[in-house]
């Protein structure tokens, strides 16, 4: 019986080896066939994601070389000696195509590169590649162009403001383009009036409350602008002092902004200020902004100067930007800033809270003063020296 239960053990033991070797070859038999399968399946994702993103490329150049991405019409300017390359980025650049690389092998393959032309050229919403390189080809306006300065501080009025004692009247930006042949008065304020300003600076201007929605946003420069015809380069002379604008007042600057609690409105309405009363004493900025952020905390007017003379260009002014009469700033900038007073109100001068007031002498130096007895005195000490011009704050 011992040996009759030791041979069945044994045979179980022998079973359950044969049959987990049987398992262990089945095992080894199917692993093949699983990797297989998990290598056919990582093939054929990576396949449909290559053709997915094949369909969005393909579908992608289709659009913009039909004019799908172009809603607005747009106006570009290709300057003489301009490679086709260039042109390419410059079409990428003002919005008119999405990829430069497309339209540069298209106009090759197409052979019109070769054949782009210089100019001012409008182009239609909608417009296709061919649309445009027939544009580039024969619509060219072959036009010369001049240089005008615009001052940092100009308005796009002509005023006048006291200057010890004397009128002095200082050109808008309106007589300025005038005078360089670029357009007449009339075209410049209807080409200012019928622009529309899009974009993160440009399209924070006030067009209900202040007397002109782009006084301000005209940036200060020196530019080449055409004059082959008066209305037409009125508008190309806007939206280039206004593009300037929108992309001198970058992102850090927004960020900046929002973190003293300001709109692009109110800061370049501030730094006008700023600009009109430090000139072109730009070290002197951030103190005087400092001044006006102080005024501004108290419950004060601003009592600056220069607003005052911004309404005499208007027949009816009513006194919405005189800060000796209204509390706040005004509704939108008095003049165009340069970039140095815009920098100024977002970064004012540091540990200068206890100042709210300041005067100038007759060379343009400031004075800093922390109450109004100590104002009065610097003023009185300038005068028997003969060296004061005049006060700023009443």
């Amino acid at each position: 019986m011992d040996e009759n239960k030791e041979i069945n053990e044994a045979l179980e033991e022998i079973s359950e080896v044969q049959e987990n070797t049987i398992e262990e070859v089945v095992k080894e038999e199917n692993a093949p066939q699983k990797k297989k399968r998990k290598a056919l399946y990582i093939i054929m994702a990576v396949t449909a994601v290559v053709i997915g993103l094949m369909i969005g490329i393909a579908t992608f150049i289709l659009c913009d070389m039909n004019g799908v991405f172009l809603k607005t019409d747009k106006n570009i300017t290709i300057n003489k000696g301009t490679p086709a390359s260039r042109v390419a980025e410059i079409l990428d650049d003002e919005g008119v195509i999405k990829s430069s690389l497309c339209f540069r092998v298209y106009s090759r393959l197409k052979g019109y590169d070769a054949s782009f032309k210089y100019g001012v050229y409008d182009i239609s919403a909608k417009s296709s590649y061919e649309d445009i390189a027939q544009k580039l080809m024969t619509e060219g306006a072959v036009a010369e162009s001049v240089k005008v300065t615009i001052p940092e501080g100009t308005s796009i009025y002509d005023y006048t403001k006291d200057v010890n004692g004397q009128d002095v009247t200082v050109p808008g930006i309106a007589t300025l383009l005038e005078k360089a042949g670029v357009c007449n008065k009339e075209d410049f304020f209807e080409a200012l009036k019928n622009v529309v300003g899009e974009g993160k600076v440009l399209g924070s201007a006030d067009s209900e409350k202040t007397y002109h929605t782009y006084e301000g946003y005209l940036f200060p420069d020196t530019y080449e602008f055409y004059f082959y015809d008066s209305k037409e380069c009125a508008v190309l002379a806007v939206k280039k002092m206004m593009a300037k604008m929108e992309s001198a007042f970058t992102e850090e600057m927004l960020k900046r902004a929002k973190e003293l609690d300001m709109g692009v409105n109110e800061v370049l309405t501030l730094a006008s200020i700023v600009q009109m009363e430090s000139g072109l004493d730009t070290s002197s900025m951030p103190k005087v902004a400092a001044v006006f952020y102080n005024r501004l905390k108290s419950g004060g007017t601003l009592g600056s100067s220069p607003t005052c003379y911004y309404g005499d260009a208007f027949e009816t002014d009513d006194g919405r930007y005189n800060t000796y009469n209204i509390k706040g700033l005004p509704p939108g900038p008095l003049c165009s800033p340069g970039i140095s007073a815009i920098k100024a109100v977002l970064y004012p001068e540091e540990n200068f809270t206890e100042y709210f007031y300041f005067v100038t002498d007759s060379k343009g130096k400031f004075y800093f003063h922390t109450t109004y007895a100590e104002q009065t005195a610097t003023i009185n000490r300038l005068r028997q020296e003969n060296n004061w011009i005049y006060e700023y704050f009443d």
